[in-house]
Parts: C-alpha cells; structure tokens; sequence
C-alpha cells in the first residue's frame, strides 16, 4: 500500500516556533533553500518516547548550519524542546523526527544576504528502511555511478540538503536494477559509505570500517564503534580499497533511519550475516529502548 503523499497527512508540525497544521506547513516556490541547497536537516528516531541522542542530532544540526554560513535563530536546547513536542503533539512514541533549517524567499540569487534562516519539525511514524524480509536475510547493495567529492568541494562534514542529489541518483538506479541501496566510493577511489548510511566489515572477527574524511561521521556509526568495543571487538579505522570486499565474511550498514541492517551482496561480493552482525544489531535495538546500558 503507498503511504499518504507527505504534503497530505493529519497532524502538526512545528514551523519557527509554533505549531501548524501539517497541510498548512508551506514554503514559497521562490524558497533560496529549493534553489540553492541552503538547507540543513537531520533524522532521528524516537523509541518508548525517548528520542536516542537528541542532542547530539541537535548540535550536529547547528554544526551543519554553521558550516553553510547559517544562523539557526533558536537555542540547541529550543530545538531539542520542539522535537520532543511534535512527538507529543502529533501522539507518537516512535516515530522518526526531521528538525529541518533553510533560507527563505526574502532573496533570490546566488548570494544569500538579507535571506532569513527558517527551521521545522516534523515526525511520523517510519518502520525499518528495508523490507524487514530482506533485513533479515541480509539487504542486496550494488555499487554507485557517483563518488563522495574532495572536501575542498564541499562542506563535507554537514548533513546539507545539496550532498544528498547524488545519493538519491545512487539510490534510484540501485532500485530500478531490484537492489535496496548502492555502495558509494570516494574521489580516490576508496569505499566511503551507501546513499544514506555507514558500511562496516568484519575479517577474522575484527570489524573494519572507512575512515571518515569525505563524508559524515554518522552518530549511529559512532554508536556503533562504542559499542562494539565495549563488546570486546576490534574496530579498525582506515581507507578500504574496494577489491578488499573479498576478503570480508560479513558486512552491515548504519544509519538513524537504516539502524543496523546486515548486508548480503554488494555486486559480485557475497557476505553471510553472522555471529557479530547479528549480535550488534540486537545489541542496538535493545540500546535505544534503553534495555542495554553501556557500563
């Protein structure tokens, strides 16, 4: 069944400091953030009524926008406030949560001077990000057209609307070819990350992730390497070549929305999901229900 067009749902969404209806939560065509990518987002979810390290998406919120040169005309603590009362409003335990920040319509042009920074809040319910068949069975990944560019391209350390067009390109061709995402290299040709996601490998129980250099050091990625380590595991930072794939027997990918999902292709490359995939990923979901505490 195909969910409500998400201009067409019931409920409120927080819009500079009020809440609105959510069919009234609209933004003029002559937006400079639908123009020029002046925006700034994030996504995190909300378990038993607890969003998992809300700060922490907040302060990377504010990180991205200070990059892009935006002023956020709210306090971290504010924003933090509002995506715990849209929860509320709208009725919701569980839920994905996109605080949202953009350039308004007072310019339009390259040069933004003069523009306003505006922000929202919007939450829905959201299940796993992939079939949870497929999940289980280890999600298919094919490889990229696109590559993550140089960071002195791009304010690679933001989660900015603009660095996203070529993930949803990655994303769609991965689709149409009947897989669930693509993996992504970098400029240099190492392995960076999927279209909205972190990729781990293990080899003879150590666990081998790409060093974050030219994309976002995701904060379940993060999570993540805590975790493991504290399991007793090795994690092992570094530059992946991708004819290493051959060489790993497992692999799983991280995300807010993606959470830990186990992977059992990326093109002519076979992974099994096994003993550690399996255990983190039990491991997470029982961290952000708060039914395992790192000690």
């Amino acid at each position: 069944m195909t969910s409500a067009p998400f201009d067409d749902r019931d409920g409120w969404i927080w819009f500079d400091g009020q809440f609105v209806p959510w069919r009234e939560a609209k933004v003029h065509v002559l937006t400079h953030g639908l123009h020029y990518a002046s925006s700034v987002f994030e996504g995190e979810r909300m378990y038993d009524g607890e969003i998992f390290k809300l700060t922490e998406h907040t302060r990377r919120l504010f990180r991205s926008a200070e990059l892009l040169d935006m002023d956020i005309p709210f306090s971290v603590a504010e924003i933090d406030e509002a995506c715990k009362q849209t929860c509320a409003r709208n009725g919701l335990t569980d839920a994905y949560i996109r605080p949202v920040a953009w350039r308004g319509a007072e310019t339009m042009g390259v040069a933004s001077k003069g523009s306003k920074v505006h922000v929202a809040v919007a939450s829905w319910t959201w299940p796993s990000y992939f079939d949870p068949e497929e999940k289980k069975r280890g999600v298919r990944i094919t490889n990229a057209k696109w590559r993550r560019p140089d960071p002195a391209t791009i304010p690679s350390e933001a989660k900015a609307a603009g660095l996203y067009m070529i993930c949803t390109l990655s994303k769609d061709a991965a689709e149409r070819e009947g897989y669930a995402d693509a993996m992504m290299l970098d400029y240099r040709g190492y392995v960076a990350e999927m279209t909205g996601a972190n990729v781990f490998f293990i080899k003879d129980g150590v666990i081998h992730t790409p060093l974050p250099d030219c994309f976002l050091n995701g904060i379940t990625r993060l999570t993540l390497i805590e975790l493991a380590r504290w399991r007793g595991f090795e994690v092992v930072e570094r530059h992946i070549k991708p004819e290493e794939l051959a060489d790993f027997s497992e692999c799983f990918i991280t995300g807010s929305a993606a959470e830990v999902t186990p992977v059992s292709e990326i093109g002519q490359h076979r992974f099994t999901p096994g003993n550690i995939s399996l255990s983190l990923m039990e491991d997470y979901a029982s961290l952000v229900r708060r039914k395992l505490e790192m000690v």
